[in-house]
Order: C-alpha cells, then sequence, then structure tokens
C-alpha cells in the first residue's frame, strides 16, 4: 500500500509539472525580484551602518589620536570612560534633556493639535505655519535667537526684569538654568514639526466619533482622552521613539551653539567630541556607549508603549 501511495504521489506530481511547467520560472523570478528591490536597500544598510558601527567598537579598543600608530588595548577606555566626571555629567545631562525636552516637547505638540485639527478654530491655517517656522530655521539660527533673548546686557528678559526694577545676571552663564535654557530652545525648535504630524492623525479620526460622544454630554476634554488619544497612538508611540533619538542627536547641536560645552552643560555626544582630535578610540567609546544607550532607550520606549491597537 505504501508503495503505491508513493508511486501515486510521483505520478501525480509529475502531472503538476505537465500542467504547469512555468511554476520553477516563476518562482527564480519572484527571487530576481526579491533581490533588485531589497538587495540595494540591504547592500547600503551594510555599508553605511553595519560596517561602520563594528569599526566603530574596534576602534574603541585602541589607543590611538588617529594619526600615530594605533595600540590595542582592550576594554581600557571604557575603564577609564566609566570612572570619569565628565562623562557622568554628560550622561546626566543627556537624560535631563531627553526626559524634559520630550515631555513639554510632546505635551504641547499634542495640546496645539487637538486644538487645530477639530473644531471652527479661526485661523488654523495660520496658526500651524506659525508654529512649523521654527522647524526650518538652522540650529545656529535657533540658538542666536535665545542667547540674545537671554542676554543679561541687551535681551528681551533683562528688558523684562528691569521693568519690575528686578536683577537679572543672565539664566544662559548660570549653572543652574543654563540646561533649562537648553530646553526651551529645543522644545521651541520641535513643537511645530510633531504637531503637524499629530494634526494628520487627528484628522483621520471619524467625526461621527464625536458627534456620538456629543450627543452623550461627553465634554471636550473627555472626548481627546477617550476618543482622540487612542486613536492617533500609534502615531504619538513612533514619534515619540524617533523624538527621543533625535534629541540625542541635536542636543550636540544646541550646546555646542548655544554654551559650547561651558558650566558643565556638555551631553554625550559633545563630550565626544572633544576627543575626536587628541583620543580617538576613547571618542569611539563614547560613541560606542552613546549607540547602546540609544537602542536600548528605543527599545525600553517601544515595550512600555506597546497596547492593543484601536480600530475604527
Amino acid at each position: 500500500m505504501e508503495e503505491q501511495a508513493k508511486v501515486l504521489d510521483t505520478a501525480m506530481g509529475e502531472g503538476e509539472m505537465r500542467q504547469n511547467p512555468s511554476g520553477k520560472i516563476k518562482d527564480k523570478g519572484k527571487l530576481v525580484f526579491t533581490l533588485c528591490t531589497v538587495g540595494p536597500s540591504l547592500l547600503l544598510f551594510l555599508v553605511f551602518v553595519v560596517v561602520p558601527v563594528f569599526y566603530m567598537f574596534y576602534t574603541s579598543l585602541l589607543k590611538w589620536d588617529s594619526i600615530g600608530e594605533p595600540e590595542f588595548q582592550w576594554f581600557e577606555n571604557y575603564r577609564v570612560l566609566f570612572s570619569s566626571d565628565g562623562f557622568k555629567v554628560a550622561f546626566r545631562n543627556t537624560l535631563f534633556l531627553i526626559f524634559f525636552v520630550t515631555l513639554f516637547t510632546i505635551g504641547f505638540a499634542l495640546f496645539f493639535a487637538a486644538v487645530l485639527s477639530k473644531g471652527k478654530t479661526k485661523g488654523k491655517t495660520f496658526f500651524r505655519i506659525v508654529f512649523y517656522i521654527p522647524n526650518i530655521l538652522s540650529i545656529v539660527v535657533i540658538s542666536a535667537i535665545f542667547t540674545a533673548i537671554l542676554s543679561p546686557s541687551y535681551g528681551v528678559v533683562n528688558a523684562i526684569a528691569n521693568l519690575f526694577h528686578a536683577q537679572y545676571t543672565g539664566w544662559l552663564g548660570n549653572q543652574k538654568t543654563v540646561m533649562w535654557c537648553i530646553v526651551a530652545a529645543m522644545v521651541w525648535q520641535a513643537v511645530g514639526y510633531y504637531m503637524v504630524m499629530y494634526i494628520a492623525g487627528m484628522d483621520s479620526v471619524p467625526d461621527h466619533l464625536y458627534e456620538a460622544a456629543d450627543l452623550e454630554g461627553c465634554s471636550r476634554f473627555r472626548q481627546f482622552f477617550v476618543i482622540t488619544l487612542p486613536l492617533t497612538w500609534e502615531v504619538i508611540r513612533t514619534t515619540l521613539t524617533f523624538f527621543i533619538i533625535s534629541t540625542i542627536n541635536m542636543s550636540f547641536l544646541f550646546v555646542d551653539a548655544m554654551t559650547q560645552g561651558e558650566l558643565n552643560s556638555h551631553v554625550l555626544l559633545s563630550y565626544m567630541y572633544e576627543y575626536f582630535g587628541s583620543q580617538y578610540g576613547y571618542a569611539m567609546a563614547i560613541g560606542t556607549v552613546v549607540f547602546v544607550f540609544a537602542y536600548a532607550v528605543s527599545l525600553i520606549v517601544q515595550a512600555l508603549t506597546r497596547r492593543e491597537v484601536v480600530e475604527y
């Protein structure tokens, strides 16, 4: 019986091949098409992401000034790094910016998006453009604006303080307030961009859900938390992860343009930049830590914000 079954299966397979002789050709065609479409992207990813990351980690194990002969020293750079007070300050400042810049930016962006997305607010288009303008300005321009505003001699804050006969010595030159000044500049620069993204998500929510909520006597404030927020959560979740990584990168530009790392205002990337010319291997050790830290934060945020997708 088994031999008869095998013979029957073989005969059926040969029959299918006779009926569809181009099956293998189609499979090969799909494989070639897949390789042609995915291959270039995969190659670029390997060349510009994977290889540099491995090279960065390898270089972090060297004692090297990028000019002379490198000396392999295993994890000595990491030992020095984690015992450095400068690294601890930079890491603390980076965490400070990640938390407060993300909190204020996402909070303000959601608030303004909720106000400008639904309802009959006059001048919605005008306000959308005004809020988005800071995002198209360069970091140098934004830093110059805030430096001028916070100047203790000719700044706007100083002028307001003089009106009330108060003494203003400059927040940007005070170690206790310098990081808050950087937070303000970063939030002002980013709010408009994320507001536009949230408006796009909120505008896609069907109007009949809000109409039904109005009939049930649900307030606008409650509608935001029971309708708007759940239905745009995936947009918020995606932008949250993106913004945290962006904050790590953008913090270097703002610190370099506004304080040059003075008053213990260094962040991880600006601290790394300080050692590029003299201790390249040590700088790459900092870069490796930044890469691992950013990746870990992304995974943690994705895990903490995961929830069942609400469909409509």
